[in-house]
């Protein structure tokens, strides 16, 4: 069965969010083509995940002197109640994650950089060997998906003054990247501008916006239909084509 975990990281309200809205505009279109039974949601702003602790890296520091466990071995070596917990809290994400075929995330920006909900999430699925085979050593994600959507009240594609400033996508790239995540698999989708008909600074800049928006949904439309390959043939970005028009 094909499956697609929906991420959610907003603070705002479905009604108010640009990711939120494009997100659920794909996962609306994925739905349409695969039916509702592989699909998961996540809303890591309603429901936080909990920041790693102390106990969570003793776990992680005995399991990586093991070498590469499976997660079924990992329970053998949690010891006392704060360790069980972490690991409680912990080994559902990471199952969720290696059950997806696709990972789609809503990603606004928040002062330069990702959201402190997806952070924790991020932080707790990294434990140590979670998606290496034991036997091979492979990433047990090089087959999957994840697209990235995401929101920013400015501009920051390239070429612009402000490009310098996006510690978003260059962050996730590195992350899933190093999770093993093939390069083309890897896709980012850019809603820009959001906020150029409210604040002042930006003003004049709000038919830009609009397009950044109009280009994003399509682009995400085409990632739901399947089209994300020839969409992002040549940008360089190893996904979309950049949404950035400001």
């Amino acid at each position: 069965m094909t499956t697609l975990l929906h991420i959610d990281t907003s603070i705002s309200t479905a009604e108010e969010s640009v990711s939120r809205r494009l997100t659920e505009r794909f996962a609306a279109a994925w739905r349409t083509a695969h039916g509702a039974a592989g699909y998961r949601y996540r809303d890591l702003a309603a429901d936080p995940v909990p920041m790693i602790g102390s106990a969570y890296a003793r776990l992680g520091q005995r399991v990586e002197r093991q070498g590469t466990l499976h997660p079924a071995q990992v329970a053998a070596l949690v010891q006392g109640p704060a360790e069980e917990r972490e690991w409680a809290l912990t080994r559902p994400l990471i199952e969720e994650v290696l059950a997806a075929d696709t990972v789609l995330l809503g990603v606004p920006m928040y002062n330069l950089a990702i959201p402190a909900t997806l952070k924790a999430w991020i932080d707790r699925i990294s434990f140590p060997g979670a998606f290496t085979d034991p036997g091979t050593g492979e990433s047990l994600l090089r087959g999957a998906e994840v697209v990235v959507v995401t929101a920013r009240g400015g501009g920051y594609g390239p070429g612009t003054p402000r490009e310098a400033f996006d510690h978003q996508m260059p962050y996730l790239r590195a992350y899933f990247g190093n999770l093993g995540v093939a390069e083309a698999n890897l896709r980012f989708v850019h809603a820009e501008l959001t906020r150029a008909a409210d604040i002042p600074a930006l003003a004049g800049l709000q038919e830009l916006g609009e397009a950044s928006l109009a280009a994003a949904g399509s682009a995400v439309d085409a990632l739901a239909a399947g089209n994300g390959a020839s969409i992002g043939a040549g940008s360089g970005t190893g996904g979309l084509a950049h949404s950035t028009v400001g």
